[in-house]
């Protein structure tokens, strides 16, 4: 079973990213909002949108929110906090309604999961689809160079009395963290696996996939991107009219 599908769905998952707040999504959607400049109802896809954070700050600025993801139990959660919002469980690399969305995003590096590394030219190409001509598409994804060279090996941390050992290691082209759980008598062990796209390789599979390229920036603050501050590479996109 892929590794994302074991994890996320878990209350450790939860416990251990919780810490990323209602506040920090609104940062997120009001960078958004303040690039894309979207009139009321107008159509955005949130993909990979776990458990609903920026969906539902989406829809409290008046827009028609479609989110997806793979894991049915954060699509349940989502549905809770945002009933108003079209919530479905489905795979990001499967193209949905064709020339549909206004605006597109991927957000919190939700890419390069998958070994399979042509998996992610398939997640350009739906966007691209489901984009009606002229639509935009954001993906924020970390700023790989700089992450891997401030890599830190292991890191312990604790929260509501759950101690997790966190081992991040650069192999065969991925970050791994390998993940160790101690909860009372529980003891588990998880994995998350990112692909480690450089800006460039991201560059190129926008373009391949059709998408003109409209600026980069870090986030969720509205700054140029600089590969060697930046902490995030927000790559921001348009499907040409």
């Amino acid at each position: 079973m892929a590794w994302y599908r074991e994890w996320f769905g878990t209350r450790y998952y939860t416990l251990l990213y919780g810490h990323r707040d209602e506040q920090e999504a609104r940062a997120w959607v009001d960078l958004l909002l303040g690039h894309w400049d979207l009139p009321p109802g107008a159509r955005v896809l949130d993909m990979a949108c776990g458990r609903g954070r920026h969906v539902q700050w989406f829809v409290r600025r008046g827009l028609s929110v479609t989110g997806i993801d793979l894991d049915p139990a954060s699509i349940e959660e989502a549905r809770t906090l945002v009933p108003d919002a079209d919530l479905r469980v489905h795979d990001m690399r499967q193209p949905l309604e064709g020339d549909h969305y206004d605006a597109a995003c991927c957000l919190f590096t939700s890419l390069g999961y998958s070994e399979d590394r042509t998996d992610d030219q398939r997640v350009f190409q739906a966007a691209f689809q489901a984009l009606r001509p002229g639509g935009r598409f954001v993906l924020d994804f970390m700023n790989t160079p700089r992450v891997v060279e401030a890599l830190v090996p292991v890191e312990v941390i604790e929260r509501d009395g759950v101690r997790f050992t966190v081992r991040r290691m650069l192999v065969d082209g991925a970050i791994i963290k390998r993940i160790e759980v101690e909860d009372g008598a529980f003891r588990g062990q998880f994995e998350e696996r990112v692909a480690a796209w450089t800006p460039g390789e991201l560059d190129a599979m926008a373009l391949a996939a059709g998408f003109q390229i409209d600026d980069r920036t870090d986030g969720p603050v509205a700054a140029p991107f600089d590969p060697d501050s930046s902490s995030r590479y927000v790559l921001w996109m348009r499907r040409p009219a």
